[in-house]
């Protein structure tokens, strides 16, 4: 090892450090850490601060106004980069690092990967306790920071400079590995931020961390191939895997070769295009009724990189076949071994075109092809009817908006939903056609994502159009990114839709025996019941005081008109439409289990209990 050294601060040696690491997959070699996030305090303005000062040459600094919204930002970066390359957030001690457990989750559900950087107590403890600090009678060494191990992939907490070495390497190991990838958190006590070290010079030097593709084990492959073989009515459950693989025309290529369908999952979405002959749509809770009603009847399923959640598999009621058996390939042994299923532990691309060399030859009954290929017929004519506006002048309803936004958008645009009633809607009517297209952040399902969500995909993906599609009850979560899109130049598009409530979880108070209480924006009755007028709340006018350009639509055809106009627009710009409440979307082809009061004194929570231990009973267990 050479004997040269630099003196630097322990901020000064991360961040360069961190500039100078890199993916390479398949040839292509990406910067690791792209750029840092951050919101200055006490606890890192002294010192991560400075010293991205000092290496602004080398690493881009982005300006947030939300702890949360900066680790969604560079989550749906990552998202959009095929994991391949991840930003860092840096945030002060006490609520500004503990603003970032929510944004943490999410990424570690979702298996994509950032890098948190929450300033901490005085490693010396010469100030203790400090401003914010949480004292705990038992336990001196826990700081606020410990609430983010639970939701991080891996945590560190620097308490020497020296350390940081060793953990260094260890985080970027973590989040360039798509097996172990998610929140990376490293915790840096204030004082050993600010403090000097000779770092040998070789911890700067440029890294490159390969992204593997590993090979299936031949008797997996060969067990696995003899079960599509003997399978009659076999069904793809396409997963996020996929998408992170760059997998699609490896499914594509299996799929032309062998005539089996796929259905896809929220993050799976798009891994064909919806024109395809094969693509099904949605899967489960939230799917198609070609995609459900095949489910019911699949003595094979091949889940692809799928975690199979309970949206998925409907809450264990979907797949009803007697003799169903699960296949399931997927870069994570944790993952592939759900539902007691065989087992191909690999890289989807990989994986799916060396199960495609085996299968050749093999074409599932013309008879079968026949069937879905009706059944996505007749499922296209439940789109376009749901699309359909008869009344060019009338308040579009919610799918009328997706109508509209669909014949508006390229095949390259980037449309970004994560809660509320939008998701249900677009996995079972949006028309993907392109394998980024659809971005649904459905993991964790976080209100509030959308916003920064869209300023992360943009900032991957320059020139691309990218809509935020935003309900009143996510916007009032999180609108503060709306300023850091004005201060980035970064021309999101924004559909504001407003419905005066919380429209999913309202009809699941309906269905559940909760009777809508405490689900609509709307002023207290004298009986204490919130069913008075709407809230005399402008989030257009909101919108606009941060900054956004704000076109409102009151009608169909100005509602297209000004998606459009927003299409084109070289700055953020908000097209807000209020919409006609009148539910138009399909009803949900299969269960969700929420359960329900067993007992209770009103009479829509005791018939709700009968209608669940009803659908209760239909629950399996795949061993």
């Amino acid at each position: 090892m050479s004997a040269a050294t630099r003196r630097l601060t322990t901020a000064q040696a991360l961040v360069r450090f961190l500039s100078a690491q890199y993916t390479e997959r398949d040839g292509v070699r990406r910067r690791l850490i792209a750029g840092t996030w951050g919101i200055f305090g006490h606890g890192n303005v002294a010192g991560v601060g400075q010293a991205l000062v000092e290496s602004a040459d080398v690493m881009p600094y982005h300006q947030g106004r939300n702890e949360q919204a900066m680790v969604h930002a560079a989550v749906a970066h990552a998202r959009q980069l095929n994991r391949l390359s991840a930003q860092a957030v840096t945030t002060s001690i006490g609520p500004g690092a503990t603003n970032l457990v929510t944004g943490a989750a999410l990424a570690t559900v979702n298996r994509l990967p950032v890098l948190l950087l929450p300033g901490d107590y005085f490693a010396s403890r010469a100030a203790d306790p400090l401003l914010q600090q949480l004292e705990h009678p038992a336990e001196a060494d826990v700081s606020v920071n410990d609430t983010l191990r639970p939701v991080s992939r891996h945590f560190d907490r620097i308490t020497r400079p020296e350390a940081l070495i060793a953990s260094a390497l260890n985080a970027m190991r973590v989040l360039a590995d798509p097996a172990e990838t998610g929140a990376v958190t490293l915790a840096l006590p204030q004082d050993v931020q600010a403090e000097a070290y000779d770092w040998p010079e070789e911890f700067f030097a440029d890294r490159v961390w390969p992204v593997r593709r590993p090979a299936p084990d031949p008797a997996e492959l060969a067990a696995a191939v003899a079960a599509v073989r003997a399978a009659r009515r076999p069904l793809i459950v396409a997963g996020g895997g996929i998408h992170h693989s760059e997998a699609e025309a490896a499914l594509k290529a299996l799929v032309d070769a062998t005539g089996i369908p796929v259905a896809s999952t929220q993050a799976g979405k798009g891994s064909l295009r919806h024109d395809h002959p094969a693509d099904l749509g949605g899967i489960g809770h939230t799917g198609t009724a070609v995609s459900d009603d095949l489910a019911r009847t699949a003595d094979l399923v091949i889940g692809v990189g799928t975690r199979y959640t309970d949206f998925t598999t409907a809450s264990g009621t979907l797949f009803r076949h007697p003799d169903v058996r699960f296949l399931n390939l997927n870069i994570t042994g944790f993952d592939a071994h759900k539902l007691a299923a065989r087992t191909l532990v690999c890289d989807a691309r990989t994986g799916l075109e060396q199960l495609a060399g085996a299968l050749t030859g093999h074409r599932v009954d013309a008879a079968y092809e026949a069937e879905y290929r009706a059944g996505k017929e007749r499922w296209e004519q439940v789109v376009e009817t749901a699309y359909r506006a008869d009344d060019e002048n009338a308040v579009p309803t919610q799918t009328q908006v997706l109508g509209a936004l669909d014949a508006v958008v390229g095949d390259t645009d980037v449309v970004i939903n994560a809660a509320g009633s939008l998701p249900g809607d677009l996995h079972k009517l949006w028309r993907a056609r392109s394998p980024r297209q659809y971005h649904l952040e459905y993991g964790y399902s976080c209100m509030g994502y959308e916003i920064p969500a869209a300023l992360g995909v943009q900032q991957a993906a320059p020139g691309t159009p990218v809509w935020a599609l935003v309900g009143d009850g996510t916007y009032l979560m999180m609108p503060t990114e709306i300023v850091t899109a004005v201060q980035e130049r970064l021309p999101v598009k924004m559909v504001l839709i407003q419905n005066h409530g919380y429209a999913s979880i309202g009809g699941l108070s309906e269905e559940t025996g909760g009777e809508r209480f405490g689900t609509a924006y709307r002023y207290r009755a004298e009986d204490g019941t919130f069913t008075g007028a709407p809230l005399p709340v402008d989030l257009a006018a909101n919108a606009a005081s941060l900054g956004m350009d704000v076109l409102r639509a009151k009608t169909v055809r100005e509602l297209r008109d000004a998606l459009a106009r927003a299409r084109t627009a070289d700055r953020p710009t908000c097209v807000y439409v209020e919409t006609d409440p009148a539910p138009t979307a399909p009803p949900a082809e299969a269960w969700w289990d929420v359960p329900v009061a067993e007992v209770a004194s009103r009479e829509a929570a005791v018939r709700a209990r009968e209608r669940y231990d009803a659908r209760v009973a239909e629950r399996r267990r795949h061993l």
